[in-house]
């Protein structure tokens, strides 16, 4: 049996043919069959940032702008890159923005009231999180409590926790090291390198993006020799050379934007590295296949033999950790912990993670699908903003794209059970 999940194999593609208009998700271009419901959130991406790019008179895709989105948005990252998991396993979680408030409020009582060394206290606060997830996850997973009802009252609990802690107060200033981390840049090791008309920029950071450049170009080569070697079907060499060109192209513009202003954020830094291991943990690894098959078919799964109980209570463990980094970040970027931090915090996460592809059922979705969808929710928040949008407006178009997400999943999924 293979191991390839469902996402996975609907991303495969066989040469255009003249039947593969007709396979269900998909259009031809040029010869090529493109699968919309694999690529379709990377070209409503580039759509909307073309757009608000064309609205703000290119302010959007400044160096400045680009930093300050990345910077802002942080934290609902680290928050969707958990929230996937959650989500394909077919589960949710609504406290996230609770204990997003609760460790910071935890941070800055070790760090600033009790003067706790701030290593010491992020090891401690990233404990409290993963205690949080595991009660959460125990009454899931081994109680079988429905996730819902467990995080919506996990939401009231460290909601009331953080104002009992915190009172009607913030905490704070944290200490320099926290503070860079949550909204320093890196250095220049190497020095600035012209580029003519853009100015200089840091070389270190360049090469770095080269290096990112060709250790997805090597993985993304593997993984489709991979799928050939084994008889499923691939996209055309033509097809995958244009998405290598396209990741590259915006790998290097984002970075050469980052490297004219301050170099890379630190906390850029972070996200990269979560990303990296968790999209390895989803898709290399025993642990990934098992989320993935527990919220495809959970009856099968429980047949196969995966622990269902186990692997669900370990999710719910890893998004309180996740939830107490964002949490750290979060407090650490407004020097202070309050105790409405991470107000719908937990509405932008999921959002991000239905947006990037996540399906309604679970079994469907990808980390890098999720963090490309609490991007867009970032763009329409900040190019609204940069265009003088009131609040109401923005929330109207972030509910619409929303809404517009989840009725294309659920559209594909009926016309592949129709054609099938």
């Amino acid at each position: 049996m293979s191991s390839t999940t469902p996402a996975a194999v609907t991303a495969g593609a066989k040469g255009g043919g003249p039947e593969e208009p007709r396979r269900p998700g998909r259009i031809s271009l040029g010869g090529m069959s493109l699968n919309l419901r694999a690529s379709g959130i990377y070209i409503a991406f580039a759509l909307i940032v073309v757009l608000f790019s064309i609205l703000t008179d290119g302010a959007l895709l400044t160096p400045q702008n680009i930093s300050n989105i990345i910077v802002q948005n942080s934290y609902i990252l680290i928050l969707a890159i958990g929230m996937i998991l959650v989500i394909i396993a077919g589960h949710i979680d609504l406290s996230v923005g609770s204990v997003v408030a609760v460790t910071g409020g935890l941070a800055a009582v070790l760090m600033v009231n009790m003067s706790m060394p701030w290593p010491l206290a992020l090891i401690l606060t990233i404990a409290a999180g993963a205690l949080i997830g595991a009660w959460q996850g125990y009454w899931v997973a081994y109680f079988g409590i429905p996730a819902f009802i467990v995080t919506l009252a996990g939401m009231l609990l460290f909601r009331a926790l953080t104002l009992t802690v915190l009172g009607n107060q913030g905490i704070g200033p944290f200490p320099d090291q926290v503070r860079t981390l949550a909204n320093g840049f890196t250095p220049g090791y190497l020095g600035n390198v012209g580029l003519g008309p853009l100015g200089g920029a840091d070389l270190f950071s360049l090469l770095v993006a080269l290096a990112a450049i060709a250790g997805m170009v090597v993985s993304q080569w593997r993984t489709r020799s991979a799928r050939a070697g084994y008889g499923q079907d691939v996209e055309p060499l033509a097809l995958f050379a244009l998405k290598m060109a396209a990741g590259a192209a915006l790998i290097m513009f984002l970075v050469v934007q980052l490297a004219r202003f301050k170099n890379l954020p630190w906390v850029l830094v972070l996200l990269a590295v979560l990303v990296l291991g968790y999209s390895l943990l989803a898709n290399k690894t025993v642990f990934g296949r098992q989320i993935y098959a527990i919220g495809g078919n959970l009856q099968a799964a429980v047949m196969s033999g995966v622990k269902v109980k186990k692997v669900v209570f370990w999710i719910f463990v890893n998004m309180g950790v996740l939830a107490a980094i964002a949490g750290i970040i979060f407090a650490g970027r407004l020097n202070q912990a309050g105790p409405t931090a991470g107000n719908a915090f937990e509405l932008d996460a999921i959002a991000a993670a239905f947006i990037g592809g996540a399906a309604v059922q679970g079994g469907v979705g990808k980390v890098v699908g999720a963090i490309t969808g609490g991007l867009i929710m970032a763009v329409i928040n900040n190019g609204m903003s940069l265009i003088g949008s009131p609040s109401e407006r923005v929330m109207l178009v972030k509910g619409l794209v929303l809404l517009a997400a989840v009725a294309f999943d659920v559209w594909t999924k009926r016309r592949a059970g129709a054609a099938g």
